[in-house]
């Protein structure tokens, strides 16, 4: 499979910011997780055209909501949704969207998770135990999903297995290691998804 990846929001070859009239089929993916993990630099970093990006600067009202423990130099946040396209292939395109990380913003997902072929979860290895709420709406809405250990320049770096063992994840599930700032690294993650997908449909 040729996976052709560009940050870039000029024309392709016929012309077009548009998809291809060649494109026959299209795939809704999910990229998930909590507040503050990367899902937005992650879509940045992998769509062909400018992303659709929702991100409003954070005001003192969301002093004692958003927890800036991790991220102390967040200044905004997505507050309805990220949404990204790459094209596979001739026939086939990616619609990424990104959902919000916060509680308070779950009533988006039953709308977002509907017709979703999978989801991409976005971790951070020194915040794992917040992913345990997306983790549970996931399995909610009934969709397959991969792990994507956005990697940061600080801390300890833990195994897959560790990962698994401490997500309690079922074993099949795939668990990845990315730099959501880095496109080619975004691919690999993706292309673990797809391909598991592709192994839960056989």
């Amino acid at each position: 499979m040729d996976w052709k990846t560009s940050t870039s929001a000029e024309p392709r070859a016929n012309g077009s910011i548009y998809v291809s009239d060649e494109v026959r089929t299209a795939a809704k993916i999910l990229v998930v997780g909590h507040f503050a993990v990367g899902k937005t630099t992650f879509i940045g970093s992998l769509s062909e055209i400018t992303p659709l990006r929702t991100e409003e600067k954070m005001t003192k009202a969301s002093l004692h909501v958003d927890d800036l423990q991790g991220a102390p130099d967040k200044v905004t946040t997505t507050v309805a949704l990220d949404f990204g396209r790459l094209t596979l292939s001739n026939e086939l395109v990616l619609y990424l969207f990104g959902t919000p990380g916060q509680q308070r913003f779950v009533q988006l997902w039953e709308d977002m998770a509907r017709g979703a072929l999978g989801t991409l979860l976005l971790v951070d290895p020194a915040r794992l135990e917040e992913s345990f709420p997306v983790i549970d709406l996931i399995e909610k809405y009934g969709l397959d999903y991969a792990i994507a250990v956005n990697t940061f320049e600080q801390g300890k770096r833990f195994d897959a297995e560790e990962i698994r063992e401490a997500l309690d994840l079922l074993p099949d599930t795939p668990v990845i290691h990315c730099d959501a700032r880095d496109q080619q690294s975004s691919a690999q993650a993706l292309i673990t998804l797809v391909r598991h997908l592709l192994d839960r449909a056989a």
